[in-house]
């Protein structure tokens, strides 16, 4: 029997602390009546399944029964999935910040009955170590200045509240400008650290939308200093401890400038972006190992994450213990010895880095796989021919790779977020298309066949399955996909339904007065700082929601030609224009909107019949090509009756049943291209990197 209330839990998280002797409250009026029918402060815990510090926070604080006696009769105690609630965990970790200028997971809040914040931080241990001070020290600490200063610890929640009062975002209106993309990418490019790759120092995050920004900019302006951003980043990540290399797919982030060491747990909304970055990347510059990097994500996903019937888990976890830190993913020499040849084992240590002193500070003899040494160069040094080396290499990484799948799994949460499974769908189709790899591109339509399923005509995309509001991000990320689905596919339905979502976006979510969206549907309830107005601008990482809504927003008035969809791109630009050329690289995706907005688009446009073949092979032909601010569209003799078009696009659909092809930038378009060959050869001259795969098995 639970000793809390989480056993019955939707959330991996909650329910992980089910068998805690402490008394704890899921989010909820409930909680807050209790805490004030009592007179109790409120102990607010935020955090995740794969969050390394959560786990050990519980083993050495919560599941200890003298901390659990304390808190079970001096507080009310809330435990928060920040990814079940990231409304939640977005407030509060502000008001921590304002606090400490720090915030993270564990994210320990300190709340008056009415859920204003007093105190807060990050992890606690038990006893001050760390340079942190202990948790029972805190707990202490915090009584005493509930009971004997409770005029203070008021006067400290409000003073947190009127800071909070005054966001900057709600201040942010200004003029969409070019110099406001322009100062951006200059920025990105001070901070851009050229030895290891990747901008900043130490964590190093990924930041794929920056990547992206800045390959569009390539693109517009080819800047050798620019291409080798792009090309100096994701080679050190691909090379990094950061890259599974032999599961696929991407850790969180890496503690250390160079890339090696991650945080190891692998979150679904990172693995969609890198996914998408490297695609382009591959499709741009035709460099073959990003192709390789995009394949074992897609591998990743569909092994670990995807469930057959449509949809993706939102993440797998790093340890699979207390004392454990990503030694399901890591390597002792011995371990590789046993499972390797001799010769195999001379290669991969010195391509991986595979020595008796590894990275790991828990276990100084753990290594992280990382290529140390290209391969031709190991060859060299160890007397091998470069197809010989490739052999023994790839027959050593499947050694390893089976020996790692007889270990104790890292635990998948199986929830399916809405938002992140329109993220990956979009990313998948865009692999179908470049990769052509049929299953990635069916089972991306399978998982937004689901959601669509799953949110009945009229009513808001829920975060979960089981419900719990529609929050913007679920909304304009589903919105972007259905995009892709229309794009990928030509069938009007998808197209349809984007457009219904975001009609209700912009009934629900936006600020009237100030422009933007709010985060949460505006209907002003909730407990705490719920109520509070936030409108998300900065990737923090995913994506920011009125970033994505302006890209969405753009590419509807590309697609149909509405003018609505003009007029909201620019009343999302405009409201955040005179803040978002300051956050730089953390607003990457609402850059990207701008681009979007003040330069030219690609339109490639395929006509025919609906069941034209060569029609079909040229629309496949268009979706694998890499354009900044690009739609395509499949227009049949059908379409162009049934709805309302773009005037060009409307002419152009005109021809009758053949299949032609039409190229266009701004309003500048090619002579038609009438025959697969002549439309390769139209988008080969504007990519002459392009490829055009064979279809995977």
């Amino acid at each position: 029997m639970s000793a809390n209330r989480l056993g019955a839990a939707a959330s991996a998280y909650l329910r992980s602390a089910a068998h805690q002797p402490i008394h704890w409250y899921p989010w909820g009026p409930e909680a807050f009546a209790a805490a004030r029918a009592e007179g109790k402060p409120v102990l607010l815990d935020i955090g995740a399944v794969w969050c390394h510090w959560c786990h050990v926070m519980d083993g050495e604080s919560y599941e200890d029964p003298a901390v659990a006696e304390l808190l079970n009769r001096d507080f009310v105690c809330i435990k928060v999935d920040r990814d079940e609630r990231p409304d939640v965990d977005t407030r509060y970790q502000r008001a921590v910040q304002v606090l400490t200028q720090q915030g993270g997971w564990p994210l320990t809040v300190f709340l008056t009955p009415d859920g204003e914040v007093f105190y807060g931080g990050t992890y606690f241990p038990p006893d001050g170590k760390y340079g942190r001070p202990g948790f029972r020290t805190v707990l202490a600490s915090v009584l005493e200045a509930w009971r004997d200063r409770r005029p203070q610890v008021d006067a400290q929640a409000r003073a947190i509240r009127r800071v909070l009062d005054r966001q900057p975002e709600t201040r942010g209106a200004g003029e969409p400008a070019p110099g406001i993309l322009d100062d951006a990418v200059d920025g990105m490019l001070r901070v851009f650290d050229p030895v290891h790759g990747g901008f900043g120092r130490q964590p190093k995050f990924p930041h794929p939308a920056a990547l992206s920004l800045l390959l569009s900019r390539w693109w517009d302006e080819p800047r050798p200093e620019i291409r080798a951003v792009v090309e100096r980043t994701l080679d050190a990540m691909a090379d990094g401890g950061i890259h599974d290399h032999l599961g696929g797919g991407f850790h969180r982030y890496s503690v250390d400038a160079e890339w090696i060491v991650p945080h190891f747990e692998k979150l679904s909304y990172d693995n969609s972006e890198l996914l998408r970055v490297y695609l382009d990347a591959y499709a741009s510059f035709g460099t073959a190992r990003y192709a390789d990097v995009a394949r074992g994500v897609v591998r990743w996903v569909r092994e670990v994450l995807a469930d057959p019937e449509g949809g993706y888990g939102a993440s797998q976890d790093a340890d699979v213990g207390l004392d454990d830190d990503g030694d399901y993913f890591t390597w002792t020499r011995d371990e590789a010895a046993a499972v390797l040849s001799a010769e195999e084992l001379d290669l991969a240590a010195a391509y991986y880095d595979i020595g008796t002193a590894g990275e790991m500070h828990h276990n100084p003899a753990k290594n992280v796989l990382h290529v140390a040494t290209p391969l031709a160069a190991a060859a060299a040094r160890l007397g091998y021919e470069d197809d010989v080396a490739a052999k023994l290499l790839g027959s050593a990484e499947a050694k390893l790779r089976a020996a790692r799948e007889r270990r104790t799994t890292p635990f998948v949460d199986r929830t399916r977020y809405a938002g992140w499974n329109a993220m990956m769908a979009s990313a998948l189709l865009r692999a179908g298309a470049v990769l052509d790899d049929r299953w990635a591109e069916e089972h991306a339509l399978r998982t937004l066949s689901r959601l669509r399923a799953e949110a009945p005509e009229g009513d808001a995309v829920a975060h979960t399955p089981a419900g719990g509001g529609g929050l913007v991000d679920d909304q304009v990320q589903v919105a972007a996909a259905a995009l892709d689905a229309y794009e990928a596919t030509g069938d009007d339905g998808w197209l349809e339904w984007a457009e219904r979502i975001m009609e209700r976006v912009w009934r629900e979510y936006r600020d009237p007065d100030a422009g933007g969206l709010f985060d949460r549907a505006r209907t002003g309830s909730g407990e705490g700082l719920l109520p509070a107005g936030i409108k998300p601008i900065e990737d923090a990482p995913a994506p920011s929601a009125n970033g994505v809504a302006a890209i969405v927003c753009g590419r509807l008035h590309q697609l149909t030609g509405g003018d609505e969809w003009q007029a909201r791109t620019a009343e999302l630009l405009g409201a955040f224009a005179g803040r978002a050329g300051d956050l730089g690289l953390h607003a990457a995706t609402w850059l990207l909107a701008l681009d979007r907005q003040l330069k030219p688009a690609t339109h490639y446009v395929v006509t025919g019949a609906g069941d034209n073949p060569e029609a079909a092979q040229m629309h496949r032909a268009a979706l694998a090509t890499f354009a900044p601010r690009r739609a395509v569209q499949r227009v049949t003799p059908e379409t162009a009756q049934r709805r309302t078009l773009p005037r060009a696009v409307a002419a152009m659909a005109g021809r009758g049943p053949r299949a032609i092809g039409y190229a266009c930038i701004g309003a500048a378009c090619d002579a038609p291209a009438e025959s697969l060959a002549a439309w390769r050869a139209a988008l080969s001259a504007r990519n002459p990197r392009i490829r055009f795969e064979a279809p995977s098995p």
